[in-house]
């Protein structure tokens, strides 16, 4: 333990240092380092792939469940997509030292309130190595050093990648340690970056809701956060349905592991029927398994006996479940107000969607359904840093203060007040 706690002190001051030094880096440096790190992954290609080739058959070895295997896994056009990220965080506008506001008081007075970075961001994560490349090009790009600390199944996975990013800091003259990865998974070292005060200043965790719960409970310093991704589309009595249909399979079916898929799906008592028979019919053909109330039973018609394995009875809990697998619990309901009153009851707060051609109808969803992110005619999948246009991101936040939904590179920065005079004095 006391070596742990040892080398986490060490990490912390190592980063503390490197935070000091981004804060006086000109941003071209900081846009050069970047670009190194994506020659640097992208040469390190088979290295990274031999990598998670052993954790990927670690993991099917304890029998791991496929989603997350499918987040552990790393191919050519994933390391690619990596490496593009990298690139277009370099392109993007720097945070730091821009001014958000200006004024000047009668005593003469000028007053500016400016963007600085948080200093040092510990990041807690699992199973998803691309993660660490995000992380550490919005750290970097918004002036922090970054403590990584990802899971055990995906160690040596995590090792390669942040290897590779060293070598593309030390090739662009930045400091090593603005980047560094906690090279052992004991679980105390989840604790100890949570109690690191005075080292760490935001304590991000992102993974299920267990591991999150651990960093809340045990955690000295600030924590971002989000619990559980229960994600709704509701269909409306207005929406076209073959619209519809494209949206609910997409938000389910395209990587049903990850947050932003979606877990519940409401349907207006008025076409059920017409949209359940084929949409029922393209989701159940793409294996998901239906948890059903009885009006969506009988609905489904003919599909009950042709998809008997595959469509069950709902309970109360299966609206309230991140599944995380190729399973939707879905529900029959009166009218929009109902299907509001289900999301602020049942879901998360994370991302919901609404399909209607009723722009009346629409608003009032989107007015009345207190998610991080709640969208009009587009699939839940939208909710990610790189369909905002941030380059990345480095979670999905469902809490209220300081930062919500994706977290980019204004999400990784506070904001100081500079002040200057020409020699007043307070009466």
């Amino acid at each position: 333990m006391a070596d742990l706690a040892q080398l986490i002190a060490q990490l912390g001051q190592q980063a503390r240092v490197a935070a000091r030094q981004l804060a006086r880096t000109p941003a071209i440096k900081i846009d050069a380092a970047l670009l190194a790190m994506a020659d640097a992954i992208v040469a390190a290609q088979m290295d990274l792939l031999n990598a998670n080739a052993a954790d990927v058959a670690a993991a099917k070895t304890n029998k791991q469940t496929d989603a997350l295997i499918d987040r552990l896994t790393l191919t050519p056009e994933r390391i690619a997509k990596c490496a593009a990220g990298l690139r277009e965080v370099a392109k993007l506008p720097h945070p730091v030292g821009q001014v958000l506001r200006e004024w000047t008081q009668p005593n003469g007075l000028k007053f500016a309130k400016v963007r600085v970075p948080l200093g040092v961001i510990g990041f807690i994560y699992e199973s998803r190595p691309n993660v660490t490349v995000d992380a550490a090009a919005l750290c970097l790009k918004s002036g922090n050093a970054v403590i990584l600390r990802g899971g055990s199944e995906a160690l040596r996975s995590n090792t390669a990648i942040a290897g590779a990013l060293a070598r593309g800091l030390a090739q662009a003259g930045l400091p090593a340690h603005a980047v560094q990865l906690v090279p052992v998974t004991d679980r105390d070292t989840v604790r100890l970056l949570g109690e690191s005060v005075g080292l760490i200043d935001l304590l991000i965790p992102r993974g299920g809701k267990s591991l999150i719960e651990t960093v809340v409970k045990t955690a000295r310093i600030p924590v971002i956060k989000h619990y559980d991704g229960i994600c709704a589309v509701y269909v409306d009595k207005a929406a076209d349905l073959a619209m519809a249909e494209k949206l609910v399979v997409n938000a389910k079916v395209s990587r049903p592991g990850v947050c932003n898929a979606a877990e519940t799906l409401l349907v207006h008592r008025d076409v059920a029927a017409a949209f359940l028979s084929k949409a029922g019919a393209a989701l159940l053909g793409a294996g998901v398994k239906l948890r059903v109330d009885e009006a969506t039973r009988s609905a489904l018609g003919a599909l009950n006996s042709q998809h008997s394995t595959l469509i069950s009875s709902s309970t109360k809990d299966d609206y309230r479940t991140e599944f995380l697998d190729l399973i939707l619990a879905v529900k029959i309901v009166d009218d929009v107000a109902a299907a509001i009153d289900h999301i602020e009851t049942h879901g998360s707060h994370h991302t919901d969607t609404i399909v209607t051609a009723d722009a009346v109808t629409a608003e009032q969803f989107l007015a009345g359904v207190d998610s991080a992110v709640v969208l009009w005619n587009a699939s839940t999948r939208f909710n990610d840093g790189h369909e905002f246009g941030f380059g990345a991101e480095i979670g999905i936040s469902t809490d209220k203060l300081h930062a919500r939904g994706p977290m980019g590179l204004e999400e990784l920065t506070s904001y100081k007040y500079v002040v200057r005079g020409v020699g007043q004095i307070r009466g």
